[in-house]
């Protein structure tokens, strides 16, 4: 029986400011070590974190017996034809690599970074606790002499939730999981109540359709500032900001909404949108985001992230502007307006009347994201543009106010004509949502830090 343990390999990650962390991966004596971020591999990196890391990035190796038998052990890495390589000490990978202590593994060039080290049994002993912290189970005794007993099961496995620690918030979605319960109980504490029940329904999905688009943006923003852009837009809507802006656009300018669309020709009711309903609505959800815009520059240096200083901001904060909107038009004008009319209409029962309810609500407030969200996510970005590059602010803005409103008047247009017309412009509006954020996070001052989803995914 051996008496003393040969030298512990392990990988240390380096942080952006090149700090080593006192946590490591261990390295066990048999079978590959795959990095990358499939969850199948044996170090796994946040997909959201690490966007230039591939699925199956590199694997490292003991070579044969000699890692477990000699004094210093002989580990290998292999690149595994990752999209953007795998360095060694600044130097591409072309082929297998036999690591040295003190080595520093980059995934990709500009990746996380990792240093090769070698512990002994008393350095190994020192830092059980941060490894315990990280990733130790009872697995890895075992696995570092040679693997685990064919059969043997561990305590971890059999109560998962012990050792996964701090994953479950970071990777597991833990937070959505957690809000979808709270509001499928609040949902049952309302049956019987169809104002509150389609009150909670309604947040509930638009909330996560914002969420598909703050994740697809992939930057942090405080809650409490998107929260307060959907809030302010909403009590603009109960304001006589509202009856100011209908003065202007619909009873100054040309932007009368008709009794009944589809008496006037197609042009005409075009014209009437573009001001009526373009022009005026996505205004009036610009204003906060205009607002933030102009308060960001005179907050204090450390506290203008909060503010509007590139495109990404400009469409989350348009994007949440769009929700405060969404809901409260959908909540007080549309559901109420159409359920009173078929109640006085046909004297429907009160289950009927709230089925229709549901039927308007839900695919209202779900297609926001081809809507509401859409132009003024878009608007937005413009606005974000306009700060980001000042020299030409002016001119940017009215581009993205006029092609917004365009977007919003014809799809409100398309509605009287055809609903296959009508479906193919929420496409387009989602089109140039999502095109927006593809551009506004190539050429985001803060891409490195940025996260951001892939919803389609390469094969490596």
């Amino acid at each position: 029986m051996r008496t003393s343990r040969p030298p512990a390999a392990v990988l240390r990650q380096v942080s952006s400011e090149g700090i080593a962390s006192l946590e490591f991966y261990p390295l066990p004596y048999v079978g590959d070590v795959r990095i990358g971020r499939d969850p199948t591999c044996q170090i796994v990196l946040d997909t959201r974190v690490y966007t230039g890391v591939s699925r199956h990035h590199a694997c490292i190796s003991a070579q044969n017996a000699a890692a477990r038998d000699s004094d210093h052990g002989t580990w290998q890495i292999n690149d595994l034809d990752s999209s953007n390589g795998t360095y060694v000490n600044g130097l591409r990978l072309e082929a297998a690599h036999h690591l040295q202590e003190g080595d520093r593994v980059s995934l990709g060039r500009q990746g996380p970074q990792f240093i090769f080290e070698l512990l002994s049994s008393e350095d190994l002993a020192a830092h059980l606790p941060a490894l315990a912290d990280h990733q130790h189970d009872p697995d890895f005794d075992v696995a570092l002499e040679g693997g685990s007993p064919a059969g043997q099961v561990t305590l971890s496995q059999l109560f998962p939730i012990i050792s996964t620690g701090h994953d479950l918030s970071r990777k597991a979605y833990l937070g959505p999981g957690i809000i979808t319960v709270l509001f499928v109980v609040s949902m049952f504490i309302a049956v019987g109540n169809p104002s509150w029940f389609n009150g909670i329904l309604a947040l509930y999905i638009a909330g996560f359709a914002y969420y598909f688009v703050y994740q697809l943006c992939g930057k942090q923003k405080p809650w409490w500032i998107l929260l307060g852009a959907a809030a302010a837009t909403a009590l603009l809507l109960i304001s006589p900001v509202l009856s100011l802006f209908i003065t202007v656009f619909r009873d100054i300018l040309p932007g009368q909404i008709p009794k009944d669309p589809a008496e006037l020709k197609i042009w005409r009711l075009l014209l009437q949108m573009f001001f009526g309903a373009g022009l005026m609505e996505e205004l009036l959800k610009a204003l906060p985001v205009l607002f933030v815009a102009w308060v960001g520059p005179l907050l204090p240096r450390s506290r203008r992230q909060w503010g509007v200083a590139e495109p990404l901001d400009g469409i989350l904060l348009g994007t949440a502007s769009a929700v405060g909107f969404t809901l409260m038009e959908t909540l007080r004008q549309y559901v109420p307006g159409i359920v009173g009319d078929v109640t006085l209409q046909a004297r429907a029962s009160s289950l009927e009347t709230g089925l229709l309810g549901l039927q308007i609500l839900i695919p209202r407030i779900m297609g926001s994201v081809s809507g509401h969200m859409a132009y003024s996510g878009y608007l937005g970005y413009f606005i974000g543009l306009s700060v980001l590059k000042p020299k030409h602010r002016w001119r940017t803005l009215l581009i993205g106010y006029l092609s917004a409103s365009l977007l919003h008047a014809l799809w409100n247009t398309t509605g009287f004509v055809n609903p296959a017309i009508l479906a193919l412009m929420g496409a387009l509006s989602y089109a140039f949502l999502t095109a927006a954020i593809l551009k506004a996070r190539a050429i985001s001052p803060t891409r490195a830090q940025n996260f951001a989803t892939r919803f389609m995914h390469r094969n490596r």
